[in-house]
């Protein structure tokens, strides 16, 4: 029986299969699309947040301001740190240039962006003391009472289910607060009252933000009626209301001139005594023409007993 030398070596393999055997070991499968892409989001490039939730202590913004295409980076920073403000700390330029290294020229610039797209809002406000300042509202969303959908319009309803759902009653009219209260005249006599009201008429013509209306006028006129009966002049009266008024002009002009006329009243006239009574006239002395006899007269001529007696007629 025939057996196998161990010691020959196999048959060799051809150049053909064993060079294609070659190129299928080394040749990969094409990598898929989606594997680079996981890859390449495994090592993003770009920022990583690390973020912790906050309980205490945080400020809610939205990214319509701190993402905002119009502002300068300044402009963000600024109202970022003015929403974080408690309600009632001053937020002037003064102050914010005393916290900030950035200086009041480029602060106030800041500030009126904010004002430009709506962010900060400045009103004039009267205090009780009669002063006028300057409040500062931030608004962390601009324009969100505007973009409020209008009311819907009223539905008929019939009697029975009108009698079920009675209709809201409407909101009562805001009334327009009262003037403050001016002095009276001792003696309010017409030509006086007239007088005021006039002068009153003509402050627009010295300062067109001072146009009052009918019942303003007739408020104000016993006040300044009291000016006049004290012998102050029409000019130190209009001097006095329109002097020192605000740069952007009085938010209710009566009020101001109300309270200015009640502030500033001149206390009256020192009092002065009739003057006395010139002496009567004392003519020098004649000689009577007629009797020599001295008598005083205005002119030479005769006296009272040598003057012809005038004939009374019947």
């Amino acid at each position: 029986m025939d057996t196998q030398n161990p010691s020959v070596p196999p048959r060799a393999r051809s150049a053909d299969g064993g060079s294609q055997s070659h190129a299928r070991a080394t040749q990969r499968p094409p990598a898929r699309p989606d594997a680079h892409r996981r890859r390449t989001a495994a090592r993003p490039s770009g920022i990583a947040h690390d973020n912790t939730r906050h309980t205490t202590r945080f400020t809610v913004i939205g990214n319509h301001l701190t993402q905002h295409p119009e502002l300068s980076l300044l402009a963000i920073g600024l109202a970022c740190h003015i929403q974080s403000l408690p309600a009632g700390a001053r937020a002037d330029i003064k102050t914010l240039a005393a916290r900030f290294p950035e200086g009041t020229t480029r602060i106030a610039a800041a500030l009126r962006e904010l004002e430009a797209h709506g962010y900060l809002r400045r009103e004039r406000e009267r205090t009780p003391a009669g002063r006028i300042v300057t409040r500062t509202i931030s608004c962390n969303q601009p324009g969100a009472a505007r973009n409020q959908p209008p009311p819907a319009a009223p539905t008929r309803t019939r009697p029975s289910e009108a009698n079920d759902h009675p209709a809201p009653h409407p909101a009562p009219r805001k009334q327009p607060r009262p003037l403050p209260a001016v002095p009276h005249p001792a003696y309010p006599a017409p030509a006086l009252l007239q007088q005021a009201a006039d002068l009153l008429a003509e402050l627009r013509h010295h300062d067109p933000r001072l146009l009052l209306s009918a019942h303003d006028t007739a408020h104000l006129a016993p006040g300044v009626a009291a000016w006049l009966e004290r012998d102050v002049e029409p000019v130190a009266v209009r001097h006095a209301l329109t002097r020192d008024l605000p740069p952007e002009g009085p938010r209710r002009p009566a009020a101001l001139l109300a309270h200015r006329l009640a502030a500033l009243l001149p206390p009256p006239p020192p009092f002065r005594s009739p003057a006395a009574a010139p002496p009567p006239a004392r003519h020098p002395l004649h000689n009577c023409d007629s009797c020599d006899r001295a008598f005083r007269a205005p002119a030479p001529g005769r006296c009272r007993d040598c003057r012809p007696t005038p004939i009374r007629s019947h």
